[in-house]
């Protein structure tokens, strides 16, 4: 199956209520071969409006921020855990997030990226399924299944609080020195197949 075959299969997707006050289901925009996955927890006002990940002000620090390691959005691919907006932008619920992980989680199957970048508390407890702080898991790898989950604050956490900004960075530059030192590129697609899908 590709991506665009699942989207098609989801994109009417009415597992918990959001489904009923979106606007758009967000999907998932990058590489469909990328060995790069970002996810965060849930689209915003302008990503429910657009049907795009991150293409708010933390999408623009989360562009800022790849390209200062030498990245782009067409090299990885970005996904949320939820595919809709909880209205005024609330705390996803537990029942919202059960519905909606096996989307990602074939969406990760599909891709098969060699990491899993978690934007968050709430994305990186919901892939490594455990309940612990992004302060002791983030900038370090470890194994789930078969990729390697790489936790690191959410931008949006340092456009709300700008001591975090500097740490960010920081974490950001040691997913450079991961990615060098552990992780071989898949062979490039040409650009002509670099999707940006949905």
């Amino acid at each position: 199956m590709t991506l665009k075959e699942f989207h098609a299969e989801i994109k009417d997707c009415q597992k918990c209520s959001l489904g009923r006050s979106r606007t758009n289901l967000v999907f998932g925009a990058g590489n469909e071969k990328a060995d790069i996955l970002f996810v965060g927890e849930a689209p915003g006002y302008y990503e429910d409006q657009r049907g795009e990940p991150f293409v708010g002000a933390a999408g623009k620090l989360l562009t800022e921020l790849l390209t200062k390691i030498g990245l782009k959005r067409s090299d990885v691919y970005i996904a949320n855990i939820l595919k809709c907006r909880p209205p005024e932008n609330r705390d996803p619920s537990r029942e919202e997030v059960e519905a909606c992980t096996p989307h990602l989680l074939k969406q990760i199957e599909i891709i098969k990226p060699k990491v899993v970048c978690t934007l968050g508390n709430s994305a990186t407890q919901t892939i490594l399924d455990k309940r612990v702080p992004i302060t002791k898991v983030k900038a370090k790898a470890t194994q789930v299944k078969d990729f390697l989950v790489f936790p690191l604050y959410h931008p949006a956490a340092a456009l709300h609080q700008g001591w975090m900004r500097g740490p960010l960075e920081e974490d950001f530059q040691k997913l450079k020195e991961f990615l060098a030192s552990e992780v071989k590129p898949k062979p490039l697609l040409k650009e002509a197949e670099q999707l940006d899908l949905f």
